[in-house]
Formats: C-alpha cells, structure tokens, sequence
C-alpha cells in the first residue's frame, strides 16, 4: 500500500507510471511528478476509469482519496457511473446560473402587485443583490443567509431583515420551480429565528386619535405633512395612494377625488367623496404645492412626489413623544389609520358595503360579483359624519353620529323614467 511518505518523495520518470494502493486505487505519476489517485472499475460490462483528484496540499490527500473509492464503488452499486457522474457534475457546474440571473428574472417576471414589487425591488438592489450577485445557487448557505439577515436586525431594520427572506426563498423557489436541482436556503431560516414583531392588527381609539392629532401640531415636520397624515385619516386612502396623487385626479366641485386603476392595488379605479374637512385640507395642500403636479410634491423637487419614508417618520416622532410624556398611545403606523376609519365606522353602526367600498376593498364572493353598486350618497353622507366626529374628538368631545342619510341625498328611483 502506498503512504503519504512515499508520496511526498514520488519524482517523475520518462514516462508516467502507476503505483497500486488498496481497493483498487492507485496513482498515475506523470513525468513532470504531478500524482493523480484513479480507480478503474467495470460497470455494465464495460470497463471505465475515474480520476478522483491530484495528490498535494491543494488536492486530495492519500486518506481522502481511499474515501473517494468508498464512494465510488456504492455509486456503482446503486447502478451509477463515478465516471459519467463527474462529468455531469462538471457540466452542472458549468450550466449553473447565478443567483443575480435567476433573481433579475423573478424580480422581472414573478406576479405580484405594482405597489409590492416597486417595495421588493426597493431592498432587492439595497440588501440582496450586493451580497450574493455573482454567487451560484448552490453557493448560498442557511447559515449566509441567516447571518446576512442578523447584520440588517443589528442596524435596527427587523422588518427589512424578515423581507430579505422572504425574497430570497421566493427566488430560490422560482429557480427550482424553472429545472434547478437545488435546495432552498430560506427553508432552513425560521421567519421567528430573525425576528419578532407585535401583532399588526391596531386601530386607535378616540382617546389616542385625540392624543395623536395634538401631538402632531407639535413634531417637527412642515405642514403639508401634518395636513396629509390627517386626510389619510379621514380619507381612509393608502399612503402610496396619496404620495402619487395629482391634482388632475381631483374635482374640487363635485368634490370626488377619482384615483386611477393603474395606481390602485386592486386595478380598479376608485372615488374618494370628500367632506368639508378633506376639501378644506386639500384646498391648503394645493395652495402650498404651486405650479406642482403632485397633491404632495417633494420638499426639494416640485416635479417628483414625497419621500415614501416622510410619513413613517412623523407617525414615529409622535409615538416616540407620547412615551416620553406617559401619554396612552401606543406605536402605530400609516397603515393603521386605515384600519382605524374602519374599524371605529363599524363600532358606529355604519353599513359594511359602504365602509368596504371606501376602503376600495372588493368582496370575492358571488355577492361581490353582481353587486357594482357605489354607494355614493350614502359614502359621502359617512365621510362627512366620519369628519365630523374626527373634528369632535380632536376637541374632546363626545360624538353621536347619524347613521341614516337623509331621505332628500339619497338617490330617486322613479318608474316613470
């Protein structure tokens, strides 16, 4: 058998040369003393050789070689060529794609709404791509994925940390889902083993509404960003809704605000019937925006739309005052303010097929599919007693809504017609 010593001391001669160890394996010594450990074998009655790697400190040693030879003989056992296997994993390796090809195509091509993919595609260029662009699929751990994703947690962006999974699971699910033989990273990567969060159910109630509307005459922001976290309130509009708005889309006459398909989440357009409140807000946010397009034009370019983050800034500051002042509110977001409207609507008494189609929500069910009605009269009598009561208990006041509309604002259905 051979020992590592003799290998150490192996010279080339004139011609390459072999020397048998155990199992089968042996090296061939090539005249320039390079040593490669082969194994010959028969398999379906032909006879084939395997090179399983080159002797020295940057191949294999002479143990490692003898495990190679385990290896391949239970290949040849279970009816697999070593062979044939090496070169298909050479052609494997070869064929193999990128993370950064396979992630540009499912950021591309994967269905998802317009709103999701434009936030996707925000930390996909910040946080994913940058760190493994040029990695093959099979290069990415668990483990680099969790130890990524605890470096983002660290800098105090969990939320961030938790999408940064669940794009990269996505990813890899689309790559296997297309022909790739790979396992997928973020299986092994627990969404709780990165981070926790509160549960993101929240609605205010008229005491916090209160607290929040007087904390947020006095956190450092300009007034047109007070003005629109307001009207998000009253309007019960998506803040992206709101950022992209343009004063094209509204009509102080009729007052309706009419938001395009393109830029509603469900693809459909929607009506915003505006109060007295939500047209004297928009009157002030027209006067301050000028010659801009946008109901909420960029601080420091009048042709883009506010910042996406503004907002999440001031709902931020006035929690992070109410806690220094021992005041009842707990943290609480844009989104919230949605679900806030729609929730204290409800607890009124106000009708749900109203409530819903302010919110732009579309049942699903087959009710959902024949019913096209949009409620105006009835919507702009609810926005109006929403406002109204939004006003009072900023005032700390006690409101009673009327839930009924009056019989001459409803609409007339006349036969004779």
């Amino acid at each position: 058998m051979l020992t590592d010593a003799a290998l150490r001391n192996i010279r080339g001669k004139s011609k390459s040369y072999k020397m048998t160890d155990r199992d089968g394996l042996y090296i061939l010594v090539s005249p320039a003393g390079g040593v490669a450990f082969k194994y010959d074998y028969r398999f379906n009655g032909r006879r084939e050789s395997v090179t399983l790697g080159s002797y020295g400190p940057a191949g294999l040693s002479l143990a490692k070689a003898r495990e190679k030879v385990i290896d391949a003989k239970r290949l040849i056992a279970e009816g697999v060529s070593p062979a044939l296997e090496k070169q298909r994993a050479k052609r494997r390796l070869k064929e193999a794609r990128s993370f950064g090809h396979v992630a540009r195509r499912w950021m591309d091509h994967a269905p998802m709404a317009d709103s999701t993919r434009n936030m996707r595609r925000s930390i996909f260029n910040r946080e994913v791509l940058p760190q493994w662009d040029n990695r093959l699929l099979n290069e990415i751990t668990p483990g680099d994925l969790r130890a990524h994703c605890q470096t983002i947690v660290e800098r105090g962006a969990p939320a961030t940390a938790i999408h940064v999974r669940d794009i990269v699971k996505q990813i890899y699910a689309f790559a296997i889902l297309h022909g790739e033989k790979i396992d997928n990273p973020a299986d092994g990567v627990g969404p709780a083993s990165i981070a926790t969060f509160r549960p993101r159910d929240r609605a205010l109630s008229p005491t916090e509404i209160r607290i929040m509307l007087g904390l947020l005459g006095e956190v450092a922001t300009l007034p047109t960003i007070r003005l629109g976290l307001k009207f998000i309130l009253l309007s019960m509009v998506r803040k992206s809704e709101l950022q992209d708005g343009v004063w094209d889309e509204v009509d102080f006459a009729n007052a309706v605000w009419s938001i395009p398909k393109e830029r509603m989440k469900r693809s459909r357009p929607h009506n915003v019937y505006l109060s007295t409140q939500m047209l004297d807000i928009l009157i002030a946010l027209k006067t301050c925006a000028g010659n801009s397009r946008y109901i909420l034009p960029s601080r420091y370019d009048a042709d883009a739309p506010m910042s996406r983050a503004t907002f999440n800034r001031v709902t931020s500051a006035i929690a992070e005052r109410a806690g220094e002042r021992g005041l009842p509110l707990e943290p609480f977001t844009v989104h919230d303010l949605r679900r806030t409207a729609s929730t204290l609507l409800h607890e009124m008494g106000f009708n749900s097929d109203w409530i819903e189609k302010g919110l732009a929500h579309e049942e699903r069910s087959s009710r959902g599919v024949y019913n096209k009605a949009e409620f105006e009269a009835q919507r702009r009598h609810m926005a109006q007693e929403w406002s109204n009561a939004v006003d009072a208990w900023e005032a700390g006041r006690a409101f009673t809504p009327v839930l009924v509309i009056p019989e001459t604002a409803g609409p007339r259905f006349d036969p004779r017609l």
